[in-house]
């Protein structure tokens, strides 16, 4: 009976997380600790700065490419201006808080720490699996990537 009793409850926690993950977002919503759009730089101004140090801690703007359509875990965000510099696989500090599902195409502000990581083959296939890719994309991905990535305390959805 106490066995039961444990599986329901966690079964209730399990529902309401993912619920609360995919509600739809609203324009100048918040998630994480409480930042502001004050001094936020380009992306491709991000881009430079981690090219030439190993991390860095930054507040960038930048437009949602996609985002993990599981329970919004991550998400790859690009150059609001179009541009054609590579994305930013973005995480959430210590798994804190979610992304709404459906900000993909919306602009964000994010603050962080901006780094350079080799993503592994298992884990690259994970992602693409989280984001809908299908069998056969995901069993292209034969090697590891190196990848920017961010680790973000807190983002505002613009």
């Amino acid at each position: 009976m106490k066995s039961f009793l444990i599986l329901g409850l966690l079964s209730l926690v399990t529902v309401f997380s993912c619920k609360q993950a995919q509600k739809e977002s609203s324009p100048g919503e918040k998630f994480g600790k409480v930042i502001t759009a004050d001094n936020a730089i380009e992306f491709s101004q991000l881009i430079e700065m981690v090219s030439s140090q190993d991390s860095v801690r930054t507040k960038v703007k930048a437009t949602v490419e996609s985002v993990c359509q599981a329970k919004g875990c991550w998400m790859n965000l690009v150059s609001a201006q179009g541009q054609t510099d590579p994305s930013v696989f973005v995480k959430f500090k210590d798994y804190a808080f979610f992304m709404p599902l459906d900000i993909a195409g919306k602009e964000v502000i994010i603050e962080g720490v901006a780094y350079r990581e080799v993503t592994s083959v298992d884990e690259l296939r994970h992602y693409a699996e989280d984001e809908g890719k299908s069998k056969e994309e995901i069993m292209q991905i034969t090697e590891p990537a190196e990848e920017l990535k961010f680790m973000a305390d807190g983002v505002i959805v613009l």
